[in-house]
């Protein structure tokens, strides 16, 4: 049903629901906020943890290379905070934000993979090298598209 089809007995009721989806939304993305800051707090206790651990077990590299995967999960959550408050000053969500996360977890696997415990294979590795590959090519076309018409993302 379109908007303009909507019948004028309900349109007290729509203000209402909008607005109450409003302040839900709202809230929604303050706990999301607040989320990713104790998530914020949890990785870098973590990352700390873990080269404390590598030093204590005198396995140094192989520790750190952990320590660095976890790192590298800290500045996922950097970029989706650094999106969430643009979003809470009223900016949109961008799609480069999500793709560059999903970029560093790419990148995290593959700093990760020579220390797994199983040694990975070529399909794994592969994969793995092939996705990061894609969405790097990805995320220079959408900023590529970005530059080239301006006027459509800022809709």
């Amino acid at each position: 049903m379109i908007q303009n089809e909507l019948p004028s007995e309900f349109k007290g009721i729509n203000r209402f629901a909008i607005k109450a989806m409003l302040y839900l939304n709202g809230f929604a993305h303050i706990i999301i906020g607040l989320a990713l800051a104790t998530s914020i707090i949890m990785f870098t206790w973590l990352f700390f943890a873990e080269i404390n651990v590598a030093a204590h077990a005198n396995n140094l590299i192989h520790g750190f290379i952990h320590a660095l995967g976890t790192l590298m999960l800290l500045w996922s959550i950097s970029a989706l905070i650094s999106a969430e408050m643009r979003y809470l000053n009223g900016s949109k969500l961008e799609v480069e934000t999500f793709i560059e996360v999903v970029m560093v977890l790419f990148l995290r696997k593959l700093i990760v993979l020579p220390v797994q415990d199983a040694t990975p294979g070529f399909e794994e590795v592969s994969i793995w090298v092939g996705g990061a590959f894609l969405m790097g090519v990805l995320y220079i076309l959408v900023l590529r598209f970005k530059k080239t018409i301006p006027e459509l993302t800022k809709k």
